[in-house]
């Protein structure tokens, strides 16, 4: 079978897994997507771990774009999105990821991968033990932009949406948990669009990319992990009703923990 195809089948299948995850726990799928990609690109189509990074974070980013918008419109319409926390938030998102995207296109492919699984690590150990605590510190215009840049830069490089590291920050500043959890997923789609046209931009002219991409976004497997989400996600919804969240939200954490030590290994 042609290798291209084994590659869009596998993104079919991981979007739906992504999808289930996400609907369940709340969770972005950058965590997920990244390191399955890399596998995938590395073993099937020959890409070497120096290039394969800023494709793989590219390409998820580029998922979220279409998830982004529907998760930021439901919250819209329950009311979630506070128009002052947006708006400086957003700001601050928008410079961060665009930057985010630069950085990452231009460090050692081996850096970036070991990066992104250290940071991983540390968002699985929050996933674990951390809890959302709220300090006494207002929040101005000045933090809600920093809180946003540096969202968007470690979400960039990482191709996430932010809502890990975005909504206990914004608890920690007084902002309602329900207005967090809702500019978290605003600032997602700011994050995507943002982070994949900087993406597209530093890639247009890069070598040893996989054919029918747009600067570093993967097209084939963009569409395969959009294809199969969109639709099970809301199946996660429903089962994240009836599981045990905080049980499976750890067995999770222990995963990434492990596939993080595997990329710090080596994915080749």
């Amino acid at each position: 079978m042609d290798p291209l195809v084994i590659v869009v089948v596998c993104c079919l299948f991981l979007g739906s897994v992504v999808g289930i995850l996400a609907g369940m726990l709340g969770i972005g799928g950058g965590l997920i997507i990244v390191p399955a990609l890399s596998y995938l690109l590395v073993h099937f189509l020959g890409m070497t771990t120096e290039t394969v990074m800023p494709v793989a974070i590219a390409t998820s980013l580029s998922t979220i774009i279409f998830t982004g918008m529907s998760s930021a419109f439901a919250h819209y319409r329950l009311g979630n999105i506070q128009p002052n926390i947006v708006l400086y938030t957003s700001i601050g998102i928008a410079v961060g990821a665009v930057l985010g995207a630069q950085v990452a296109s231009h460090i050692s492919g081996e850096l970036l991968k070991n990066v992104f699984a250290v940071l991983v690590i540390l968002i699985a150990a929050q996933m674990i033990f951390g809890k959302q605590k709220a300090s006494q510190t207002d929040a101005s215009k000045p933090a809600l932009i920093g809180v946003g840049s540096g969202t968007g830069v470690i979400s960039a490089l990482m191709g996430i949406g932010g809502g890990a590291l975005l909504v206990p920050a914004l608890v920690w500043f007084k902002v309602n948990i329900r207005a967090a959890i809702g500019c978290a997923a605003f600032s997602g789609l700011v994050i995507a669009l943002f982070g994949t046209a900087s993406f597209v931009v530093a890639g247009w002219n890069a070598s040893d990319i996989p054919p029918y991409s747009v600067g570093y976004v993967f097209l084939p497997a963009t569409a395969g992990i959009v294809t199969t989400s969109v639709f099970t996600a809301n199946a996660g919804a429903k089962l994240g009703q009836k599981a045990n969240v905080k049980v499976l939200k750890a067995m999770l954490a222990c995963l990434l923990i492990l596939v993080s030590i595997r990329m710090i290994v080596g994915i080749e």
